[in-house]
């Protein structure tokens, strides 16, 4: 197959990068979209099993297997997984763009205002944000579930604070290296106070490593959401969510229901990888330095 002949739109041309890179990328991208077109539509795509069962299971319960009429088959309480797994696409979004979101509004103005101040301010928020940097991020999160509760902002909440010291310290390093360029102090000369030097010179130079902080922290997200569901902590359990449901798979295992655990699971795993693509490949795209080293 020749690829030499693909079009690469000028975006995306990472100059000096493989081919390789190149697909690598642009599969993070379509795999990513295809998750956002099934959360965008999902209300649309799926059955009416997702959160309601058939009432002809609610006096016999049984575990259906993949159909035509059940795609991913059933599980014990007549839930549709094919529908519960798209719907779970959209609550997996909802969470992890708003746990990055926080963790973004809170991490980059603390990384520039500490980088551009530093002296006691810059050493305060260091410490702090090392303090929660040290601690694991599935312990913090599942800590956090128990102290807020059940619910999807909640559990964007419960997953934001670990993810805020990542972006504090890239934004800072940016901030501190950036501040003693010639128009920061020229800008500094004619009079512009902080927070104009910070919102208007600053801020595009320091954020380039935003968005694939935002992608791998994303991917990351997917997982730990999934922990908690598999936990029974950040999402009441009449929501669909994938981890909730590879718990309640557990018990049918054993007996040769494979379904009910299978499909939910490769398809968080296929949301984590194609998230963790994109943000590689935006790596490769906005840092030079790892395309000269290739």
């Amino acid at each position: 197959m020749n690829l030499t002949g693909l079009k690469i739109p000028r975006f995306l041309r990472l100059s000096g990068s493989s081919t390789l890179d190149r697909l690598l990328l642009w599969a993070g991208l379509g795999i990513t979209a295809l998750f956002v077109f099934v959360a965008v539509f999902a209300p649309l795509l799926q059955a009416s099993g997702a959160i309601q069962n058939p009432t002809e299971f609610l006096s016999n319960p049984i575990h259906e297997p993949p159909s035509f009429t059940h795609w991913f088959g059933t599980n014990r309480l007549g839930y549709d997984v094919f529908a519960r797994t798209l719907v779970a696409s959209r609550v997996a979004w909802q969470v992890v763009i708003m746990a990055t979101a926080l963790s973004m509004a809170l991490g980059v103005p603390l990384g520039m205002i500490s980088g551009y101040l530093g002296g006691r301010v810059d050493r305060i928020l260091l410490f702090l944000m090392d303090t929660i940097y040290t601690l694991p991020g599935l312990l913090l999160s599942i800590t956090l579930a128990f102290v807020v509760g059940k619910g999807v902002f909640n559990a964007a909440i419960a997953l934001s604070i670990s993810y805020v010291p990542q972006y504090y310290r890239v934004v800072r390093n940016h901030t501190t290296s950036v501040k003693t360029e010639l128009f920061i102090e020229a800008a500094q000369a004619m009079g512009a106070d902080p927070w104009r030097v910070l919102s208007r010179y600053l801020f595009l130079n320091v954020i380039q490593s935003v968005p694939v902080l935002f992608t791998l922290n994303a991917a990351d997200a997917v997982l730990v959401l999934g922990g908690l569901g598999f936990l029974g902590l950040g999402l009441p359990e009449e929501i669909p969510e994938w981890g909730h449901d590879l718990r309640q798979a557990l018990e049918a295992l054993p007996t040769g229901i494979w379904w009910t655990a299978f499909f939910p699971g490769c398809t968080m795993t296929l949301m984590v990888v194609g998230l963790s693509l994109l943000g590689e490949g935006l790596n490769q795209f906005v840092n030079p330095k790892l395309r000269q080293k290739n």
